[in-house]
């Protein structure tokens, strides 16, 4: 797919766009050369890619605005724009080798939209089917391990967790597998707190306190400032 953006549509046609779909911007002018050599190359290649990339091309003596907005200097330029953000580009002409390495890194494989609508199903049978295809894949094993830890499947889904490297979402899962195997889940945020305030009465001397606190900031996040909050006030009962 071709689309010829204007300044008046780029936002739609580029940004908006992006969001979905990998964006292929070829900032041209008629009186440019190479912009007439690379321009066939670009149509194939993206056009080989059967609407995984999308290219979009732009007059940029016609749009002023969209030239300024990429910084243009020199033409032909080529930038790849996903979630509306550049994320690379080149400047001048290129074979048809080096505008195919371009753009494969920018299309998602057979194999990866695959995952991607496995994931999107979001059932277990599609989950593990997702899981098979990429064994190491954070987001597939974090969304099987939710699904097995919220169907009581704790033992299992804290194994998974074990393939990937910790990460704020792994160690959020895990945490919740293992108080809900204990059974010392909180249901809601105020009965987290309460609960918070219970064990931090007894974390000095109890081990398996210090843990379930531990576990119960996992699940709060720690992007709540109630997060830091009781850290500090563990750090302070402890030390």
């Amino acid at each position: 797919m071709v689309i010829d953006v204007t300044d008046a549509t780029f936002e739609a046609e580029v940004l908006d766009r992006s969001a979905v779909t990998p964006v292929v911007v070829d900032l041209w002018a008629t009186w440019c050369g190479p912009c007439r050599t690379l321009g066939p190359i670009l149509e194939k290649v993206i056009g080989e890619s059967e609407g995984r990339v999308v290219l979009v091309k732009v007059d940029t003596d016609a749009n002023p605005q969209t030239a300024a907005a990429f910084s243009v200097q020199s033409i032909p330029a080529v930038y790849a724009v996903v979630d509306r953000k550049v994320v690379n580009g080149f400047i001048g002409a290129r074979g048809e080798r080096e505008v195919r390495e371009f753009v494969d890194s920018l299309a998602p494989s057979p194999e990866q939209q695959e995952v991607d609508s496995l994931l999107a199903s979001g059932d277990e049978e599609s989950l593990r089917r997702a899981l098979e295809i990429v064994p190491g894949d954070e987001a597939v094993v974090v969304a099987l391990a939710t699904l097995l830890a919220d169907g009581g499947s704790f033992d299992e889904a804290l194994g998974l967790l074990e393939r990937v490297p910790v990460t704020a979402a792994t160690r959020q899962v895990a945490a919740r597998a293992r108080l809900a195997r204990a059974g010392g889940l909180p249901d809601g945020d105020d009965a987290i707190v309460s609960r918070l305030g219970e064990l931090l009465e007894v974390v000095k001397d109890d081990t398996a306190a210090r843990t379930e606190f531990l576990d119960l900031l996992e699940v709060i996040g720690p992007d709540d400032p109630r997060s830091a909050e009781w850290r500090r006030r563990l750090t302070t009962r402890l030390y």
